[in-house]
């Protein structure tokens, strides 16, 4: 009986040191193989076996993108401005060999690399364009931290300025030079505003006086026109009426000349004009001597025709 428990602990032993001697290595990751204490191999992705009791994993390498966002770190500008920027970086683990002896603690290798780097450029640099060149210092740290990896089997991808902090009486002068350019700015565009209404106003009453000078004038030429036309119609009416009283005249003078009127007629149509004659402002009228002698008969018969009414 103590053989057949003695039996099945071996077994459970061999079975555990052969299960031990068995390694999966997943996605995206490495393992690091040392046989006796040196380099071995590097397993990537899959089954693998090693030899129990001589070989042995050192260290599992994750092959993703990874991301590491340090704290702010103190640095001094051109202009001796001192100001915290903390920085994120973006790396990947290209060589699992070359990660897991190149430096002891990568990450804290990076976060000094990153300080250092960061000292260098914005020492270069003056406040204004430090807060104005994120994308130029992004750049510049990338390249600097990308070659100084490469003995590590690190791959820099990206480096981010994540935050600018000035000290607290710069970010107040910020503030009152940002506040008086926005000030500055609404004048300008208020004058512009003003600027514009004015010449619209002018351009307006400019356009309205052309109008009412455009239509006085069109007016003007329409008086002028109506008052040619009344002053020819005028004309044509007087010059009808010259026309009938000519006429009439001439009609006159042809039926007298038809009648064949005798002396008599001719003076009494004489002294009849002499009447009307007497009508007007004259004070004096001289009558011929040939036409006294009927007005004295007009005038016996006017007398006579008088007695008679009596």
């Amino acid at each position: 009986m103590g053989g057949i428990i003695a039996g099945i602990i071996i077994l459970i032993i061999v079975l555990a040191i052969l299960a031990s001697c068995v390694k999966i290595v997943p996605q995206a990751h490495a393992v690091i193989v040392e046989r006796l204490g040196g380099y071995m191999a590097t397993w990537q992705v899959g089954l693998h076996f090693k030899v129990p009791f001589i070989d042995r994993v050192a260290k599992n390498v994750l092959l993703k993108e990874q991301v590491v966002d340090f704290p702010p770190q103190p640095v001094i500008t051109k202009d001796n401005v001192t100001m915290q920027i903390d920085t994120v970086v973006y790396f990947q683990i290209t060589d699992p060999k070359l990660y897991a002896y190149g430096v002891e603690n990568p990450i804290m290798a990076i976060e000094n690399l990153t300080a250092t780097t960061l000292r260098n450029i914005i020492g270069d640099l003056e406040l204004d364009e430090t807060l104005t060149s994120r994308e130029t210092i992004n750049t510049k740290m990338r390249a600097t931290l990308d070659v100084a990896t490469d003995p590590w089997g690190i791959k820099v991808n990206r480096v981010e300025l994540k935050n600018i902090i000035p000290p607290k009486a710069i970010q107040d002068a910020m503030e009152k030079q940002m506040k008086a350019e926005r000030e500055r700015r609404e004048a300008i565009l208020r004058a512009e505003g003003e600027k514009k209404s004015t010449i619209l106003v002018a351009e307006g009453n400019k356009e309205s006086a052309i109008l009412d000078a455009e239509a006085e004038k069109q007016a003007a030429i329409l008086r002028a026109e109506a008052k040619k036309e009344a002053t020819v119609k005028e004309a044509e009416g007087q010059a009808e009426a010259i026309l009938k009283i000519q006429q009439a005249n001439a009609d006159g003078l042809k039926m007298l000349r038809e009648a064949a009127p005798d002396e008599a007629v001719l003076q009494l149509k004489s002294l009849e004009a002499f009447a009307k004659a007497a009508d007007g402002k004259a004070t004096k009228i001289i009558i011929p001597s040939e036409i006294q002698g009927i007005a004295g008969l007009t005038k016996s018969i006017a007398e006579i025709a008088k007695d008679k009414e009596a």
